[in-house]
């Protein structure tokens, strides 16, 4: 059964890999299951045994590459740490992925089909949103214990992630702008990582 297990991984692997090529060479529309099944050698029963449509293979090629870079198992809340190292550490884990250049080619592609297809859109965010509540575990510990003062911790991972967001994606996606620099990564970080303690602080 594991050696078994082990096989059926690969094949999944090989399909999200597979995926992430075709989709990031051809978009989303132009992009079939046929064409994944033979990049990535396996039959199209067999994708479609690990990934039901095109839609569900495509959101677990984003959520492949975003949680490549964001482990939020490994940066739990630590009592008697900083609250800014911590802070500053969950971001650069982000800008690690803001930055991977299949996350953002495929992001481009995500973008110009949604335009033509706002309830995939909203599909879309919603699984990509269940994949990065990391930030709002954190925000939710620091705030039982004391140290910060939230309403809502979705509301304040959402406003935090904004404001990185606004340097470090936006303007690399739609404007065709390059990646930050490591400098320029830590830069946004720490002026985030401030704006957000200077408000939500206890």
């Amino acid at each position: 059964m594991p050696a078994k297990q082990r096989l059926t991984d690969r094949k999944r692997e090989a399909i999200v890999q597979a995926a992430i090529a075709e989709f990031r060479a051809n978009g989303f529309d132009a992009t079939s299951v046929d064409k994944v099944a033979a990049r990535a050698e396996v039959s199209k029963r067999t994708l479609y045994n690990h990934f039901p449509s095109k839609e569900e293979l495509f959101a677990e090629t984003l959520r492949a590459l975003w949680q490549s870079s964001v482990t939020p198992a490994d940066a739990p809340y630590r009592a008697e740490t900083p609250l800014r190292e911590q802070l500053i550490n969950l971001l650069m884990q982000k800008m690690a992925t803001l930055a991977d250049d299949n996350f953002l080619a495929l992001s481009r592609v995500a973008i110009a089909a949604f335009i033509h297809s706002p309830e995939r859109a909203q599909d879309m965010v919603n699984r990509l949103d269940q994949k990065e509540g990391g930030l709002v575990s954190w925000i939710r510990a620091a705030h039982k214990g004391g140290r910060l003062k939230v309403g809502d911790p979705a509301v304040a991972a959402q406003q935090l992630e904004s404001i990185v967001k606004g340097a470090a994606f936006w303007p690399q996606v739609t404007l065709g702008q390059p990646p930050l620099s490591l400098r320029e990564q830590r830069k946004v970080v720490g002026a985030a990582a401030d704006f957000f303690l200077s408000h939500y602080s206890a």
